[in-house]
């Protein structure tokens, strides 16, 4: 007995001890240079948004975080290599819309989307704009349909991945609209953009993010249309979708930082709290604006309660659609 009450004593100890450098930690932190992962290609909105933000928490933090690009497969990936890091908060992920959703479209996923991740907060939204170059033959978004209505899989469209906000629009367009138009994954936003300049696809679809700097001014893309209920502030002669005959479209792309799963609470906090902090700063909000983005810096409970929301908003959506990875 007296080994065991010695025993639990050191249990006792052990555990008040790791409390205690939890908080610890989560006031010192951070100490070394923070890993932010990308599971996209430079250049496009998401790796745009964790640089601009990093830089801003570089500031706050008096060390820049490290910015690792990791596309590939809609973003699970990176999201595996976060699963692997530990919950210290010196591993984070910039994720988009399609995070909460690729657990169905790809038939298995090496983590459990709603287990093996903590939410930290949703740090922006934006709308997404139908691409054409400007030499295309659609002036607007009704001849486009019109012509895949016309010759079903004479027409396909880029977007950056399987399960993305841009193939989620793609999609909930094609079903809305009653037309075939055939969907062609990329690594990114951005080599959906060139390959639309190179002639190989007539369509992409894109954040504003991504989209802004080609458009207007000689350069070679034209939006025929924005994917939000409302016209954007950055393209207001640009029609919405449901302007341009498909009545009820709405959808925008978010994205939010995530961490592993475990994170002390007190952690969690302090990144909250930073990221505000990152999104108040000018220099933030000069680029969101630019790239037609729309600051939000929800709490980590928020975000998760949002998340969930679009798993329910989106899942009848994707089975209807019979959205599955190629």
């Amino acid at each position: 007995m007296p080994g065991l009450i010695k025993k639990f004593g050191y249990l006792v100890a052990g555990a008040a001890l790791v409390l205690v450098s939890a908080g610890a930690n989560a006031e010192d932190f951070p100490n070394r240079p923070v890993h932010i992962l990308v599971p996209y290609a430079a250049g496009g909105a998401v790796d745009v948004l964790a640089r601009t933000v990093g830089q801003s928490l570089g500031k706050i933090w008096g060390k820049q975080p490290v910015i690792e690009n990791r596309p590939g497969a809609g973003g699970i990936i990176a999201s595996q290599a976060l699963t692997q890091a530990a919950a210290d908060g010196y591993t984070l992920i910039l994720v988009a819309s399609g995070h909460p959703l690729n657990q169905f479209i790809y038939p298995s996923l090496p983590y459990d989307t709603s287990k093996d991740f903590t939410a930290i907060s949703e740090v922006a939204s934006s709308p997404l704009a139908i691409m054409v170059s400007t030499k295309s033959p659609y002036a607007n978004l009704g001849d486009l349909l019109a012509a895949a209505r016309k010759d079903p899989d004479a027409l396909s469209y880029g977007m950056s991945g399987n399960g993305t906000s841009a193939h989620l629009a793609g999609e909930l367009l094609k079903y809305m609209a009653k037309a075939k138009i055939v969907a062609v994954p990329y690594k990114g936003g951005t080599p959906a953009l060139t390959a639309v300049i190179a002639g190989d696809i007539p369509i992409s679809i894109n954040p504003l993010a991504e989209a802004v700097g080609q458009i207007g001014q000689g350069g070679p893309l034209r939006a025929i249309a924005v994917t939000s209920a409302e016209r954007s502030k950055m393209l207001p002669e640009v029609p919405t979708v449901a302007e341009s005959g498909v009545p009820g479209y709405d959808v925008s792309v978010w994205w939010g930082f995530l961490g592993p799963a475990h994170m002390p609470p007190e952690l969690v906090t302090k990144l909250e709290t930073d990221l505000k902090a990152a999104l108040h700063d000018p220099n933030v909000l000069t680029t969101l604006e630019k790239i037609g983005a729309t600051p939000v810096g929800s709490t980590s409970k928020e975000f998760d309660a949002f998340m969930h929301a679009e798993v329910t908003k989106w899942e009848p959506v994707l089975k209807a659609a019979n959205i599955r990875a190629q």
